[in-house]
């Protein structure tokens, strides 16, 4: 359940609207959402974007620096575009920290040879197209997680379906938790819920939904729910900073997202991207600070997981044919 200090908390201007005769309604308690995290809490903190040990680093020095806690570092590249030793290293650093690390399986669509992607509709978008591709995100897992990486980014429902089997047969490691990205993200109660029943153990929903949608999902499923708080660009550049408190009401539990706006592409990452990677990574960690001053400021931050929780609590799956 949500907690009263997050129920009662200040929304922006309250006080000064209603003495000016322009105060909103009472915020209606049917909206929250009845689900947290296992553990206790209402939130937990991710850091996108994150390509490499280089970048990771200054995260972390930036993080310590700002006082920014860090339950996720994501990255969006890809595991194919890092060598054993980079994953080594990024497992490494966040596990002296405690926090989750999640990479990106890859082929995706939007770098593959079809053609529709790049036409008007866009396509298959990110998705995996054919046989090879599905083979490729496997493969990527396998290597991913027995580097010891704990958390995979997923932007297809068969990816996300045969991960689960293979999670389900031990094929991965039982642990691993599963992260849809937000480029396939659920728009309805109803595909949010599919998602989750494929195996998704968080689900990044696009930045555009509306607090309403939020209410929708949440009385439908109580997987956890990733929201950027700031959106990338390519992602429509939202920014819904003095939103956080009612997103939390409403989504919980939520992995807040500190993405960045006006800021150049980097995937797929390299050194020939250096300087922009590392300019916005510190910057994101930033961003997250500025939230973060909000909910204190607003009374609406005593709702934080415990930093190094990472399980997703119990779920709903589709059955899968062969197990117990």
């Amino acid at each position: 359940m949500t907690t009263d200090a997050s129920a009662a908390a200040r929304r922006p201007g309250e006080q000064a609207l209603a003495a000016l005769g322009l105060g909103a309604p009472a915020l209606d308690p049917a909206d929250a959402s009845a689900h947290s995290f296992p553990g206790g809490g209402t939130w937990r903190t991710e850091i996108p974007s994150c390509e490499g040990p280089e970048a990771l680093a200054v995260v972390l020095k930036e993080s310590s620096r700002l006082d920014v806690p860090i339950h996720r570092i994501s990255q969006g590249s890809g595991v194919w575009m890092l060598t054993d030793a980079e994953i080594t290293e990024m497992v490494e650093a966040t596990g002296e920290r405690d926090i989750e690390l999640c990479l990106f399986t890859g082929p995706r669509g939007t770098w593959d040879t079809g053609g529709s992607v790049r036409s008007d509709s866009r396509g298959a978008g990110l998705r995996a197209r054919g046989h090879d591709a599905v083979a490729g995100c496997v493969e990527d897992a396998i290597r991913a997680t027995e580097l010891g990486v704990k958390c995979l980014l997923v932007a297809d429902e068969g990816v996300l379906w045969t991960l689960h089997r293979a999670r389900e047969a031990g094929i991965i490691p039982a642990d691993t938790t599963l992260k849809v990205s937000a480029l396939i993200g659920p728009v309805n109660p109803a595909s949010y819920s599919v998602f989750e029943h494929l195996g998704a153990d968080s689900i990044n929903v696009p930045s555009d939904l509306t607090l309403d949608h939020l209410t929708e999902i949440r009385r439908v499923s109580g997987a956890p729910l990733d929201m950027y708080i700031e959106a990338p660009d390519d992602l429509g550049g939202y920014v819904r900073m003095y939103e956080v408190a009612e997103l939390i009401r409403r989504g919980a539990p939520v992995y807040l997202k500190f993405g960045l706006s006006k800021a150049p592409g980097i995937y797929p990452w390299g050194n020939h991207l250096r300087d922009v990677t590392l300019s916005t990574a510190k910057e994101r960690v930033r961003r997250g600070r500025l939230a973060l001053d909000l909910l204190a400021r607003h009374g609406a931050d005593g709702g934080m997981a415990p930093l190094g929780s990472r399980l997703p609590g119990v779920l709903r799956r589709f059955p899968v044919e062969g197990s117990a």
